[in-house]
């Protein structure tokens, strides 16, 4: 009998149950598919990540830039101290506000790591107005397992200053720098013959980054600093007439794993892998 009160048996209900259901097939058919386009989806996604990521430090190297233009323009185109140690790295910069930056950055618990009045009260961080988010790399998260036991989550800074671009203290006290005498040492913006060449901030590599004072010997095919690589290979700089712009590097030697005690500076460069060493020392400075 039809009607609203027609009994429809068991044998037809599991029927339409089953037919409305999905098979283990089917259900393993498109958790395959949601795999594959996770497994096509994430990768774009990290490489968008890290675009967006190189851009911001892009714009914070050109932030920098501006902040060191600014203090020489207020100190008749004198540039700002920039303080540093030799190139064995058995020195590093003295402690002084009077430096761009008063911090040895550091693996261990030291407070140098953290301490934010490290950056705002040295010579540019009013110049910068005291954004301390402009010194570090957003790409730059590496911690030392001590570190990040002590509940870290970044140290502060990222970013070192060309070593023959301002007064080094000790080091120029002769009108030159001591670890390249034979180049010029620039005291003033007017003393830098091609500002769109000459490179001012660096994106450092973390386990090369001490103080802020990037050096490297024009004499010896050595690494003694090392630039980042965060951004598929590549680190950014600011120049002297305010652009910034990425640097792809092209040799493995160059691209050392962004972790602690990973750099191993300074190393010899082979001569077949000198292309990313040489363009650093060109945009370093000049021939005296």
């Amino acid at each position: 009998m039809k009607g609203p009160f027609a009994v429809h048996s068991s044998a037809n209900l599991d029927r339409k149950s089953r037919s409305n259901a999905f098979t283990l097939i089917e259900l393993l058919v498109v958790i395959a598919i949601v795999a594959l386009l996770a497994a096509l989806l994430l990768p774009a996604l990290a490489k968008a990540r890290g675009r967006a990521q190189g851009m911001a430090c892009l714009n914070n190297n050109r932030q920098l830039a501006l902040a060191w233009l600014l203090y020489a323009d207020d100190h008749h185109g004198r540039l700002a101290y920039n303080l540093g140690g030799n190139t064995s790295r058995s020195t590093v910069a003295q402690r002084t506000n009077v430096n761009w930056v008063n911090n040895i950055i550091t693996w261990e618990l030291d407070s140098d790591n953290t301490n934010t009045l490290t950056i705002t009260e040295a010579s540019l961080g009013a110049y910068a107005n005291r954004a301390i988010i402009i010194y570090r790399c957003p790409s730059d998260r590496v911690l030392s397992p001590v570190q990040r036991a002590a509940g870290w989550e970044a140290r502060v800074r990222s970013y070192s200053m060309n070593a023959m671009v301002g007064n080094a203290g000790e080091l120029s006290q002769a009108g030159y720098n001591l670890n390249n005498p034979g180049y010029v040492q620039f005291f003033s913006l007017s003393s830098i013959p091609q500002p769109a060449r000459i490179f001012v901030f660096v994106d450092e590599h973390p386990d090369s980054i001490n103080d802020g004072y990037f050096i490297n010997r024009a004499y010896y095919q050595e690494w003694v600093d090392l630039p980042a690589s965060y951004h598929n290979g590549a680190a950014t700089f600011a120049f002297a007439d305010g652009h910034s712009q990425l640097r792809r590097w092209a040799h493995p030697t160059t691209k050392r794993p962004a972790q602690p005690d990973a750099a191993g500076l300074p190393f010899y460069v082979p001569a077949a892998e000198a292309a990313d060493f040489r363009w650093v020392i060109e945009h370093m400075s000049v021939d005296r």
